[in-house]
């Protein structure tokens, strides 16, 4: 049986039934799998060791992190039989992968092993004169923040998630979060990598040098691969100096073209001292205010659209905190003169910082405490956002006036969560789908098809992607072929035949297994 020679190849720890359940199911709840497994490795070599018996056995691989995905692709891909909305699943120890004659990719018919990598979670190595940090993949991003922290460095990248996702998924779905406008995503942090390949190789390149011209990147292959070419199990991060000072102002803007306006006039001014700008409507923003405890709107009235700007600043705390609070004041009284501003405010304390990026980072709560939601993660050009907002919200309006959008975002690097909720009381879907009650959320949720054809095909007129920092998992696998041209698509097959040719690393996400 494949479980008992799994034990025998791996003396490390093996999950089965009930305690690998946790494991199956994706952080939304919306994808549940099964494997024959799920194998935690404590370091390096035992993950070799278990890829590799994956290999000689044609047994597939799912590598997972923290689990805290949103696009389906930490957790076994489970097809559902056509016409029956359930899942059809070989019985557990049948493993009829085994390939075509004379080689080729194994179609992955066989339970996977899920390969757990929270155990890895080691600080390996931190030199704060060469600004770097090598850190187990998963280590979480919190305690890489805090292990920088402590050695007086700045690791940037921020996600809401950050106490539970690891650096090694962050790098697998190249993560992006509130500091990109300033630091970049993850793939801009990542100095080298450690990687077990598909044959259960491992590949050290952790190396910690700003310039290597040395021949093709590995380390950019790997990085947003989403564990399809191979298993990062190490990472080598950029670190950076620790600001002595933060300021952040709530402001309120008429539209999306003034908050472009300020944008612009903000880098002007402050340049790399602006580390954050965030967008969000009036509708997050109440929503907020309904449904997080303890939040309040920190302006008289309320606007259309709000941004939410970041200055850092280094050097002397007390002397820094002035100049960064001087420099806050001076911009947004520039913005008012331009009428692109109407009101402001202004942190002068931690707790005034936290609370007002309180109001930012809820919104996702606060809009799920309203019932199902349909997410779109886009990138724009950012000069077309305005454009693009104007005749996206037209375009539904006309076709679906049923529904709410809740959008907000990353408008400092062109990413926008440009979500969708039932109305508030669920008006209107009664007269969509002639019933009300519980009935109320399958008829929201029978609109995702074609709200996201509609949403995404204005994306890709604008030239933009459909997929910004979430990954494409097997949520948008399939949309983002649309998209592509056979010959990208072909190229990025080619790079999958190459580094996994039996197609066994995580399969049937970011590109179709039969595509293969």
């Amino acid at each position: 049986m494949l479980l008992e020679s799994l034990r025998a190849a791996f003396s490390g720890r093996l999950l089965t039934g009930a305690d690998a359940a946790p494991f199956l199911t994706d952080f939304r709840g919306k994808w549940t799998g099964q494997a024959l497994a799920v194998a935690q490795p404590d370091n390096a070599v035992e993950v070799a060791k278990v890829v590799a018996w994956c290999h000689a056995q044609r047994v597939p691989v799912v590598p997972q992190g923290g689990n805290t995905g949103l696009s389906g692709g930490s957790v076994p891909n489970v097809a559902p039989t056509l016409g029956t909305g359930v899942s059809s699943l070989p019985p557990e120890g049948s493993n009829p992968a085994l390939g075509r004659p004379g080689g080729g990719v194994v179609q992955p018919t066989t339970l996977p092993v899920l390969l757990s990598l929270t155990r890895l979670n080691k600080i390996r190595a931190i030199d704060p004169l060469n600004n770097t940090l090598v850190v187990d993949a998963g280590v979480t991003l919190l305690q890489v923040q805090e292990a920088a922290k402590e050695a007086g460095r700045l690791f940037p990248l921020s996600l809401a998630a950050e106490g539970t996702c690891t650096i090694g998924g962050n790098l697998a779905t190249n993560a992006g979060g509130v500091q990109v406008l300033r630091y970049g995503n993850a793939r801009e942090l990542c100095l080298g990598l450690e990687v077990v390949t598909a044959e259960g190789e491992l590949w050290n390149g952790l190396r910690t040098l700003r310039k290597d011209n040395t021949g093709y990147d590995l380390r950019d292959v790997y990085i947003g691969s989403e564990g399809t070419l191979g298993v990062i199990t190490a990472v080598a991060l950029k670190l950076f100096p620790l600001p002595a000072a933060h300021v952040v102002a709530l402001v309120a803007v008429p539209s999306p073209k003034q908050a472009l306006d300020l944008l612009t006039l903000a880098q002007a001014r402050l340049g790399a001292g602006l580390t954050a700008f965030e967008i969000l409507s009036d509708t997050c923003m109440d929503l907020v205010l309904q449904h997080i405890p303890g939040t309040r709107r920190p302006l008289a009235q309320a606007s259309p659209w709000y941004v939410l700007l970041e200055l850092s600043a280094t050097g002397d705390e007390t002397q820094a905190q002035t100049q960064a609070a001087d420099a806050m004041e001076g911009l947004l009284e520039a913005a008012m003169e331009n009428a692109w501003v109407s009101d402001a405010a202004l942190s002068t304390s931690l707790a005034q910082f936290e609370a007002l990026w309180a109001l930012r980072e809820n919104i996702s709560e606060a809009q799920g405490a309203e019932g199902k939601t349909i997410k779109h993660d886009i990138s724009l050009p950012i000069s077309r956002i305005p454009e693009f907002m104007a005749s996206t919200d037209a375009a539904i309006a006309r076709t679906f006036p049923q529904v709410r959008l809740v959008v907000f975002g990353h408008l400092g690097d062109g990413n926008l969560h440009y979500n969708v909720s039932p109305p508030a009381q669920a008006v209107g879907l009664d007269r969509l789908a002639g019933r009300t009650g519980p009935e109320d959320a399958a008829a929201f949720l029978a609109l995702e098809g074609p709200l996201n054809q509609l949403v995404h095909d204005a994306v890709h007129a604008f030239d933009g992607s459909i997929s910004a920092e979430h990954g494409l998992g097997v949520l948008r696998r399939d949309e983002s072929a649309r998209y592509k041209s056979p010959l990208e698509l072909q190229l990025m097959r080619r790079i999958k035949q190459a580094l996994d040719p039996l197609g066994l690393m995580n399969p049937g996400k970011v590109l179709k297994s039969e595509e293969i």
